[in-house]
């Protein structure tokens, strides 16, 4: 029988790819000289570098669904249900907050204070899972439509929310609520999570042999719903009168939404092609997979190396290859760590005094 972990691999390798795609894409708008970032390399380099955000969220609303039904299925209460989605948002606060304050003490002589307060994609985690912990009240079935329902609506209300006049409003909840280039507002952002949540809960009502069939559908549904996405993005008509296509339309949230479904089932045959799932020996090693076991710890330390003033000097100054092989070299750093970090209990007790055999006499070997 497969394990939860092994069914689930596909899950770590869609992550994965996405810490890859958000490293390159960081490399680029940090290294790459000013006069090429207005050529074709460096704005596919951004428009594949879009993704990333949206594929964390969903994914982040999978294992949030996860969370829900695994404590459903304990027989434990609706108020102690919530309570524990609360806990899982209160930790993603904590997270954001501390990443916010090491960025700030690193960079204290050049940055205010208030740039603690930077509402960054972990503060967008944290606030939708804070939302969303109301959703514990339902049951795994019920959750399915209602937070669908409640992706599409954060999705299509993003442009109303923008025109509403929040002038007077402190300006910390505006970052947190309304659609802003600089921040990772609620809307239409929180849109990824509910759709996640919707998928996870999906997910968990699926026996190991109706996996197959549900990764069809995803497919041909984020296909659909990808071309939806792209025919309203087209189309003159329209019900908003401030609707930005790249900042809050529900078209381009349909879109990303529908690639994410897209690759999901994507890395479910690769994983299953290379053995990592229904097989009863050990998972084989997949360095995309790698990133994704660890793609926090990927995020927090790129940032630094790459917009801090460590390789300042460097900042918009590579030419395209040079630029690609920084890219190149990020990425191998990253995964140096990541593997350090997965494998930190076995390096620590190779360290540990006392672990060093020192040879035998030659005479004394057997």
């Amino acid at each position: 029988m497969k394990s939860s972990a092994s069914r689930l691999a596909w899950l770590d390798w869609v992550r994965g790819a996405a810490a890859i795609t958000m490293l390159q894409g960081h490399v680029f708008d940090s290294f790459l000289r000013k006069d090429l970032k207005t050529q074709g390399p460096f704005q596919f380099s951004q428009f594949v570098g879009g993704m990333p955000p949206a594929v964390f969220l969903f994914l982040l609303g999978v294992t949030f669904a996860f969370l829900m039904d695994s404590l459903e299925r304990k027989g434990l209460g609706a108020a102690v249900r919530v309570r524990g989605s609360l806990r899982r948002a209160g930790y993603l606060f904590a997270v954001a907050f501390a990443f916010r304050l090491q960025m700030w003490i690193v960079a204290f002589d050049q940055k205010p204070w208030t740039d603690m307060l930077r509402v960054d994609v972990l503060n967008n985690m944290g606030m939708a899972l804070l939302v969303f912990s109301a959703m514990a009240v339902f049951s795994t079935l019920e959750r399915i439509r209602l937070c669908a329902v409640l992706g599409l609506a954060i999705a299509f209300a993003s442009p109303l929310i923008s025109g509403l006049p929040w002038a007077g409003t402190p300006e910390i909840l505006r970052n947190y609520i309304i659609p802003d280039y600089r921040y990772f507002g609620f809307f239409p952002w929180a849109a990824f999570v509910a759709f996640g949540m919707s998928f996870g809960s999906v997910l968990r009502r699926l026996k190991p042999e109706d996996e197959p069939a549900a990764m069809q559908w995803a497919g041909w549904g984020g296909t659909v719903i990808c071309f939806a996405g792209l025919f309203f993005a087209n189309t003159p008509l329209t019900t908003y009168s401030n609707s930005d296509f790249w900042l809050n339309s529900p078209s381009l949230v349909l879109i990303k939404t529908g690639v994410v479904l897209m690759l999901i089932p994507f890395a479910w045959v690769w994983q299953r092609g290379g053995g990592t799932l229904g097989s009863a020996e050990r998972e084989k090693w997949s360095w995309v997979r790698q990133f994704g076991v660890t793609s926090l710890l990927v995020y927090w330390v790129h940032i630094e190396v790459v917009y801090g003033r460590e390789l300042g000097v460097l900042k918009e100054t590579l030419t395209l290859p040079q630029t690609i092989a920084m890219a190149v070299a990020i990425i191998l750093l990253m995964l140096g760590i990541s593997l350090l970090r997965t494998n930190w209990d076995a390096v620590r007790r190779e360290l540990r005094p006392g672990t060093y055999r020192k040879p035998l006499p030659h005479g004394d070997r057997q």
